[in-house]
């Protein structure tokens, strides 16, 4: 059935769309009554943070390559939220994900492969949690925060024993260069993005205009009359945790083969850890809806590609740049967890 724009419209939800933006707003009218309050000049610190983001060719590629990966992992907190789940388990998918690309790149050097494999350990990692769910009535939050922990320190294992660097045992082998993902001109930023908000465009697809998304989300709204509907919840909620998983595991084979240095760093996997959390702001900023993730993630990439020339121009210290965007991204993300919240409660009471 052809899909005409209005029907896009219909699902971005206009309303939340100005809650969002009035939210922006607020984060960033608190976040310079705090900059007044330490002595420093809130024009200066937010001209340097756009500068910084968006100013220069640099800039705008640093903020793309930033929101790639948070991109990815927001889609898997917002799936499993659509159908009534609370998935914080991005963070070990992602895990997966950026460890398969090291492993099977380096058996055979096709990009394509490392992706593919990326998305398939991803998935995987996301079915204990399904099962767990779905046959024992384990709930999600306390299963996935569990398997994060699993998924860290086997992967990191696997880091600094079978495939680290034999000439440096800082790093895992580097992705070989026959499977590392195109930059993008003279920038640090891959096709990676590309990738990310193609999956972002498919995630609102299956979603909203196929049979199985339609059960998905029908089952988050209502499992019992979904049920009665002939939609089976249960099916539902494995099929969330699985595409779920393909999506933070496709952003951790990205970050690992789509930006330098195409390692994992060995010290608590620094290059790859939190995007799983960061993911779940992202997502909640987004309004768990796939194509409003998009501009979400691209605003947290601004956010933390403008850090720099904010300390540089502003002369505002890290921590207060960290206080300053805690600000903006909890105020930011209010509205969507006020849905979250609402949708919750309205589960439980039908």
């Amino acid at each position: 059935m052809k899909k005409s724009g209005s029907d896009i419209l219909k699902s971005i939800n206009l309303k939340a769309l100005i809650e969002s933006l009035i939210a922006i707003f607020v984060g960033f009218l608190i976040g310079a009554i705090v900059l007044l309050a330490f002595g420093y000049d809130p024009v200066t610190t937010y001209s340097a943070l756009f500068q910084g983001a968006l100013g220069s060719t640099t800039g705008i590629a640093s903020t793309l390559a930033y929101s790639t990966p948070i991109m990815l992992t927001a889609l898997t907190f917002a799936i499993s939220a659509r159908t009534g789940i609370f998935n914080i388990g991005a963070e070990g998918s992602f895990y997966f994900g950026a460890i398969a690309a090291v492993i099977f790149t380096n058996i055979w050097g096709n990009m394509w492969f490392g992706l593919f494999m990326g998305m398939v350990l991803g998935a995987l990692w996301g079915l204990p949690a399904a099962f767990l769910k779905v046959y024992r009535g384990v709930h999600e939050v306390i299963s996935t925060i569990m398997l994060n922990w699993i998924a860290w320190f086997f992967v990191l294992w696997l880091v600094v024993g079978p495939y680290a660097n034999p000439n440096d045992p800082n790093k895992t082998l580097r992705i070989p260069p026959s499977a590392r993902l195109p930059l993008i001109g003279n920038t640090n930023l891959s096709i990676a993005f590309i990738i990310a908000v193609f999956a972002a465009v498919l995630s609102y697809y299956i979603l909203w205009h196929t049979i199985l998304g339609y059960g998905m989300r029908a089952s988050g709204l209502n499992p019992r009359a979904a049920e009665y509907g002939g939609i089976k919840p249960k099916q539902a909620i494995i099929w969330s945790f699985i595409i779920g998983g393909i999506m933070s595991g496709l952003g951790g084979a990205m970050k690992i083969m789509g930006e330098p240095p195409t390692y994992a760093i060995s010290q608590g996997m620094a290059n790859v850890y939190g995007y799983g959390f960061d993911g779940i702001g992202v997502a909640l900023v987004g309004r768990n809806h796939p194509l409003g993730i998009i501009f979400a993630a691209i605003f947290f990439g601004m956010l933390r590609a403008g850090t720099p020339l904010m300390q540089i121009e502003a002369q505002v210290p890290l921590e207060i740049i960290k206080v300053i965007q805690g600000i903006i991204v909890i105020t930011v993300a209010i509205p969507g967890l006020y849905d979250l919240i609402k949708n919750a409660i309205t589960r439980r009471e039908v």
